[in-house]
């Protein structure tokens, strides 16, 4: 187990969006190595001993299998050992050796830079002359077929020409495609997983609609699609985190600057009610609206959509 930190608390001092990206910049090997973890590096990612489930891919964000529960290195403090926000934000920028406004808090050094890595050339798979595959499956699950129409014609879906998986793509503000997400259409053989190069910071999003104030989060993008059909919403303002880890919110919140509020829409089990508890916490004390709405039933939108089309099935 590793050793505990002692930190104490801080005073209420104000935190720059600067002061925090240099805190969400630290180098997650190093930190968990001078914590007191028995870091392992296994083919592309590093572990620890103590959390064998534990994966670090890109040195910058973390993921707990067991938990179902990721982030950055500030949530890493908060999660597991913790730390309040602005404690968590205090201790990484003083491990990074950064003055934070206090003569108490001298610079310190790093025992060694992070090595620079390049992100692999981002390629989208190669498309299939027909979306049969992908339409048929969405319907299994659900959607409504203007939601897989609407998408199809944004550029946003389409179907892979050698596995036939949906391939979710994400788009940064410019428009140009940065992150797919894979994920099979066969429901006895579950495939998930991101194109090479993917760009994790925006995942999967929905283009914003300046006239609207407010953004929705969902952790897969098949539960946007659910909500969307039970909501008949606007196809606009909304983000799938493609897991737990709010990188794509920032970014989406970054790109702009005029929402105000945050519609929580993560699962209703375990690891999704304590990550809206938190996101929840963050947002709010940076001035965000927030708002809680889980599924009135079954573990995700997509589970509480298909539940209420039986329901409709065995009454007609």
């Amino acid at each position: 187990m590793a050793s505990s930190i002692c930190t104490t608390s801080p005073p209420h001092w104000y935190y720059t969006d600067a002061e925090i990206d240099a805190a969400n910049d630290t180098d997650l090997p190093d930190l968990l190595a001078y914590l007191g973890y028995q870091v392992r590096r296994i083919s592309s990612y590093y572990t620890t001993r103590e959390m064998d489930s534990l994966r670090i891919r890109d040195r910058r964000t973390w993921y707990r299998y067991s938990e179902s529960v990721g982030g950055d290195a500030i949530e890493f403090l908060r999660h597991f050992h913790d730390m309040s926000f602005p404690e968590a934000v205090r201790f990484l920028l003083k491990f990074n050796g950064y003055p934070v406004g206090s003569p108490d808090l001298p610079p310190l050094r790093k025992t060694r830079p992070p090595p620079q890595r390049e992100r692999p050339v981002f390629i989208l798979p190669p498309a299939n002359g027909n979306n049969d595959r992908v339409y048929a499956y969405l319907r299994g699950r659900g959607i409504a077929p203007g939601v897989i129409d609407g998408f199809i014609a944004a550029g946003l879906l389409y179907e892979d020409g050698e596995y036939h998986n949906c391939v979710f793509v994400g788009r940064d503000s410019a428009g140009k495609p940065v992150f797919a997400a894979k994920r099979g259409t066969y429901d006895s053989i579950p495939f998930k997983r991101d194109a090479a190069g993917s760009d994790k910071r925006i995942a999967f999003r929905l283009p914003y609609n300046p006239a609207l104030d407010w953004v929705a989060v969902f952790e897969a993008t098949i539960d946007l699609m659910s909500w969307l059909t039970l909501h008949e919403q606007p196809m606009s303002n909304a983000v799938a985190l493609c897991g737990l880890h709010d990188a794509p919110l920032e970014t989406y919140l970054h790109d702009n600057p005029h929402i105000r509020q945050i519609t929580l829409c993560l699962d209703a089990d375990g690891p999704g009610r304590e990550a809206a508890a938190r996101l929840d916490e963050k947002y709010r004390t940076r001035g965000y609206k927030t708002e809680d709405q889980m599924p009135p039933s079954g573990k995700d939108w997509n589970e509480y959509l298909q539940k209420g089309r039986r329901r409709s099935d065995k009454t007609s």
